[in-house]
């Protein structure tokens, strides 16, 4: 049996979300296939061992302490005894201090392969602002942007409608589930979107509006990566946190897309270009917008996607013939064979 270690929760505002996909991919591991141990972090960054049984909505203070001993072959222990050595770790962390390259650059000291990409990989590709730099400078069109820090002095909203448009996004640089995102369209609105969205980082992007249709599409992989086809989100304005996770979303999730057979292919190629031009491996799901007259641009990347039960990336591979289960155990052998 592998021995494999799954990290969920965390300290960043995506912290529910993450103990969401942990409970359905928790629920869709082959028992049989793997000896799991969970480990919680809460909102305060304790790390508490955690039974499968006695999982909340979110990870608190308490429960077993998880003490971390660098150097060692069994890293993760109780005060009293070791929890491991582990063959794989599972990340499910989204957002800022799991997404970002911060856990994974542990594992990587630590000496143990994790799911998902590495700490280069996620850390740019959580950086909104990077994210775009890299893959403009590689030849994939995105969304044209303004990057505003913390501290520097906010232009008018004037200003930006004359870079921009009249409609624009505003959003943290280092944050996902759309936290932080606001849909400006006039000067009312202006400052208080880009007040808080000041709140969650030092930085935040102010970018255009895209007339177009949201696709994403799933890409598993180490150097060989394989993307699916795609699906779409129909959210009106655009896709909050609450249109994402909440009961009452009017969002429409579409898999397969209805696309024209003509674009599918480039959609494909562009997932898989923006995957290895951000040095992915393991998994992402790339978000794109297809334009009235066939322009396809990258809006962003996602290193550790969601896996709650109406999360995109697990459906568009089932759509695709591989069932949760199966996916589960591709992603965790694609880590095994990366190493440490």
């Amino acid at each position: 049996m592998i021995n494999l270690l799954v990290l969920c929760g965390g300290q960043s505002p995506e912290h529910t979300i993450s103990v969401r996909s942990t409970k359905n991919i928790l629920n869709a591991l082959n028992k049989g296939k793997y000896r799991i141990t969970l480990i919680g972090i809460s909102q305060k960054g304790h790390w508490r061992l955690i039974e499968e049984s006695e999982m909340a909505d979110e990870i608190t203070d308490q429960g077993k302490e998880v003490i971390i001993a660098p150097g060692q072959k069994d890293p993760f222990r109780l005060k009293e005894s070791s929890l491991g050595p582990f063959d794989v770790v599972f990340p499910i962390l989204h957002g800022p201090n799991g997404e970002d390259g911060t856990i994974q650059g542990l594992l990587k000291i630590l000496k143990i392969p994790f799911v998902g990409p590495g700490v280069l990989s996620s850390a740019t590709s959580m950086d909104k602002d990077v994210t775009k730099r890299l893959l403009r400078d590689s030849g994939i069109k995105v969304a044209d942007w303004r990057l505003i820090h913390n501290g520097e002095t906010i232009p008018t909203y004037d200003e930006i409608k004359k870079q921009l448009g009249n409609v624009v996004f505003v959003k943290p640089a280092n944050m996902g589930s759309s936290v932080g995102v606001h849909r400006v369209a006039s000067d009312s609105e202006w400052l208080n979107a880009v007040n808080d969205a000041l709140k969650y980082d030092r930085k935040i992007l102010i970018e255009e509006s895209i007339k177009g249709r949201e696709l994403e599409c799933a890409v598993i992989g180490n150097q060989s990566p394989k993307a699916t086809g795609v699906g779409e989100v129909r959210s009106g304005n655009f896709y909050s946190f609450e249109e994402k996770y909440t009961s009452s979303s009017h969002a429409e999730i579409v898999i397969p897309a209805n696309v024209d057979e003509r674009h599918l292919p480039e959609l494909k190629k562009t997932a898989i270009k923006a995957y290895k031009a951000l040095d992915c491996e393991g998994m992402s799901r790339v978000d794109m917008f297809l334009t009235e007259d066939g322009k396809i641009l990258v809006n962003e990347v996602n290193t550790i996607p969601g896996f709650t039960n109406i999360s995109m990336y697990p459906k568009l591979w089932e759509q695709e013939g591989v069932n949760y289960s199966d996916l589960l155990d591709q992603l965790i052998h694609l880590a095994i064979e990366r190493g440490a």
